[in-house]
């Protein structure tokens, strides 16, 4: 396993020589604009370990915030930047890297054992698994740290084998196709919620006539797209109520709603919880007073920080 270090406003390309590794790579990125740019496909694991990750993966932007992590498909031209005062890692590599990863470690029984691209909210014990990885493998002693990571995200995956199976097709391997390409629609419903979308083209992604789309997507994932979108853009208003200084109002618009009666109705209906009383709510939490606690174990990361700037300076794959 390979490592390197991201820090303040630099910038680290992954080149075509990376397509010939088959190790994975432990990116970590710290400070505002810090960015990673990968010329060559690369599938791997993104968590922000502090402030937001703008990341464009798989034809999809989106923008991950601390306590989520996103896996991305194998594709080129991946590119992760640091928003703010950022800290984020990533575990990447090809598919000869994953899968020997995968089959060697973990004995995952499929023909092709690559994680399948998903966004998930990262548990504390998700970001301590990152920390510690990050924290080791700078001195390559990652076996155990990356290992728990890993198997932390292999049990996420485990129910969309379910929506594998429930797929159309004869075959797994064709049942599998399917799914990635639904999953790629609704991977990017998730990052596009709030935009006004419609079936005919979320369709066309996924290479379907928008009535074996929508019968499809609610086979694999038993609801329909709409009411997936509807409760993307739920959870978008949830956690701009409790970040964002926005009104009600203006944070129902900007989540996709433009009738504020029926996202209220539909808000309570969700969380059991009305927008307003959310927001009374976290503005308490956020107005008590709280012990500081200093922020040791993401200082830790940078802790060799002049070791990671001279690694920044070599050739990444040798």
């Amino acid at each position: 396993m390979l490592y390197q270090s991201i820090v303040d406003g630099a910038s680290l390309t992954l080149d075509s020589r990376a397509a010939e590794s088959d190790q994975l790579t432990v990116a970590v990125g710290g400070g505002r604009g810090c960015v990673l740019r990968a010329e060559a496909p690369l599938a791997g694991m993104w968590i922000p370990l502090r402030g937001r990750l703008q990341l464009g993966a798989g034809g999809i932007e989106s923008e991950l915030s601390t306590g989520e992590l996103r896996v991305s498909e194998c594709e080129p031209g991946v590119q992760a930047v640091g928003r703010g005062n950022a800290l984020w890692f990533a575990l990447l590599g090809t598919r000869l890297a994953w899968r020997n990863a995968l089959r060697e470690r973990f004995d995952v029984p499929t023909p092709e054992p690559l994680l399948l691209p998903a966004r998930y909210a990262a548990n504390v014990s998700v970001r301590r698994h990152a920390i510690a990885l990050a924290r080791v493998a700078a001195h390559e002693c990652y076996d155990s740290s990356a290992t728990a990571l890993i198997e932390s995200v292999l049990g996420m995956q485990a129910k969309l084998g379910a929506a594998i199976h429930r797929c159309p097709g004869r075959t797994y391997a064709h049942r599998r196709q399917v799914f990635l390409r639904l999953q790629r629609v609704r991977n990017y419903l998730a990052a596009n919620c709030h935009l006004d979308l419609d079936n005919e083209a979320l369709a066309r992604m996924a290479s379907y006539s928008p009535w074996h789309f929508i019968r499809a997507f609610r086979a694999a994932y038993e609801e329909t797209p709409h009411a997936y979108l509807v409760d993307q853009r739920l959870l978008r208003a949830r956690r701009l109520l409790r970040t964002s200084p926005l009104a009600i109002s203006e944070i129902a618009l900007a989540s996709g709603f433009e009738n504020r009666c029926a996202f209220s109705r539909l808000f309570r209906q969700r969380f059991g919880i009305t927008a307003h009383a959310l927001r009374r709510q976290s503005a308490t939490v956020a107005a008590a007073p709280q012990a500081r606690r200093p922020d040791a174990e993401h200082r830790a990361i940078f802790a060799t920080r002049a070791a990671a700037q001279r690694q920044l300076r070599e050739p990444l794959f040798s």
